[in-house]
């Protein structure tokens, strides 16, 4: 074990647990411990998150699509909303944040600027919302289009719906209301404003329909790597979850993301990346490998090659499963989805020399988030590892089965750091901005002003 003993120790470690139905691996649900209905089950997500508050963690997050996607056959599909799922989840938790994923592409401003505050109301302050501009022409056609916009064009969308979400969450100071009921007055209409938006996207009128809420705005969270992405994050985002193989890779995300912050004028120290981790844990090495065996060995390859061949943009018959990448493959540039992580996928392969099987079974953990298969001490070892080469503020925890994965992480890995003096043993705020370190943002009278 490594001696972490002079390394400065006030730095806060951030974890989030990213929760997925039965797990991560896409064949999590064929172990007998699963329960292949878990996706629509309230119950199982609200134990989970229980779990993850037990073990301090900063926030739990759902992703989300408008869209069925891929093999049905292939794992549970179909989702619920998850702010819905969020509200439920609010009413068995006290102190875990909450994170859901929305797309500016498919909805308006208003309504989730709304929805968020809500959820940010009902949990006492502990709401974030992962903004993602979805890819993809299947989720375009169910909203009245026949190809999804171009990759540039919802990133313009997506940088005028934050700044509509923001003027509406501060369209009420926070001293609006007034609630006298000896004088009979509620509220002071001289603090709650319209913003009166009109730009190349939205025309907003506002003011909310709901007061200032805890935490006065959302945790902002975002999840692209590509350029794009990143120079929205650099921005926008206070958390950003991401995925990186390498600790060098890791390292220059870092120092690229914390770079573009700075030269907006933002402190980068308040922008928190958080790239996924894996973790398949075992009581020894043997036994954490067999997991892993045992999982790969469970998936499909015919329903994952038809992803992949999708993902990559060439036809399933392109893709032999015992031979290398094709030669020809579109560059990034030609990809009008999910950029950065087509090419995290095609350098993974291209690097390691993978056969399209290999490839299959590297992905089915993490579809390209680092797979780490190890004890519990291995497994700190590598989290701690990472943070304390500049490579990350903290980790999105995606346990390959579920409940059994967080329940290990929880009992075996959180107690290591925490001795370690990298975990906080108790919460020692109530919201999500507190677990990040994050300041409440104020608004007076005299900062609400027309946008447009």
């Amino acid at each position: 074990m490594s001696d972490h003993s002079l390394v400065d120790q006030a730095r806060p470690l951030h974890l989030n647990a990213f929760l997925m139905s039965t797990g991560h691996h896409e064949a999590s649900w064929r172990l007998p411990e699963s329960d292949p209905y878990a996706n629509t089950d309230v119950a199982h997500f609200q134990r989970l998150a229980q779990t993850a508050e037990r073990g301090k963690l900063d926030s739990i997050f759902f992703a989300d699509s408008p869209v069925l996607r891929g093999d049905v056959g292939r794992r549970p599909a179909g989702t619920l909303e998850p702010t819905v799922l969020l509200t439920a989840i609010a009413a068995v938790t006290s102190r875990i944040g909450l994170i859901a994923t929305a797309s500016t592409t498919y909805n308006d401003p208003y309504n989730l600027a709304r929805r968020f505050a809500s959820v940010d109301h009902v949990s006492g302050g502990r709401a974030g919302w992962n903004v993602v501009t979805t890819a993809g022409p299947e989720a375009a056609r169910n909203f009245g289009l026949d190809d999804q916009p171009a990759h540039r064009e919802r990133y313009e969308r997506a940088a005028e719906f934050l700044e509509v979400a923001g003027a509406l969450w501060d369209s009420w100071t926070d001293d609006a209301t007034i609630a006298d009921q000896a004088e009979g007055v509620w509220g002071d209409a001289t603090k709650i404003n319209p913003i009166d938006h009109v730009g190349r996207y939205f025309r907003v009128r506002g003011p909310l329909n709901l007061p200032r809420s805890p935490q006065g705005r959302p945790l902002i969270v975002q999840a692209g790597s590509s350029e794009d992405g990143k120079s929205f994050a650099a921005r926008y985002a206070e958390a950003v979850f991401t995925a990186q193989q390498t600790l060098a890779d890791a390292q220059d995300f870092y120092r690229d993301l914390k770079r573009r912050t700075a030269a907006l004028g933002r402190d980068p120290e308040l922008i928190k990346i958080l790239p996924g981790i894996v973790p398949v844990i075992g009581s020894t090495e043997a036994e954490a490998r067999a997991l892993d065996t045992e999982l790969d060995e469970l998936i499909r390859p015919e329903y994952a090659r038809d992803q992949l061949a999708k993902t990559l943009r060439v036809a399933p018959e392109e893709l032999a499963l015992d031979a290398q990448l094709p030669a020809e493959l579109p560059d990034e540039d030609q990809i009008e989805g999910a950029k950065s992580r087509y090419t995290l996928i095609v350098n993974l392969a291209r690097s390691e020399r993978l056969t399209v099987r290999q490839l299959i079974g590297r992905l089915g953990g993490g579809r390209g988030h680092r797979t780490f298969t190890g004890t519990p001490e291995q497994v700190a070892d590598a989290i701690i590892d990472w943070f304390d080469h500049g490579a990350a503020d903290g980790f999105n925890v995606m346990p390959p089965v579920l409940p059994s994965g967080l329940d290990t992480f929880v009992d075996q890995v959180v107690p290591i750091l925490v001795r370690r003096g990298r975990f906080r043993s108790d919460y020692e705020g109530t919201t999500l901005r507190d677990h990040y370190g994050l300041t409440r943002p104020e608004v007076a009278a005299a900062d609400l002003a027309v946008t447009g």
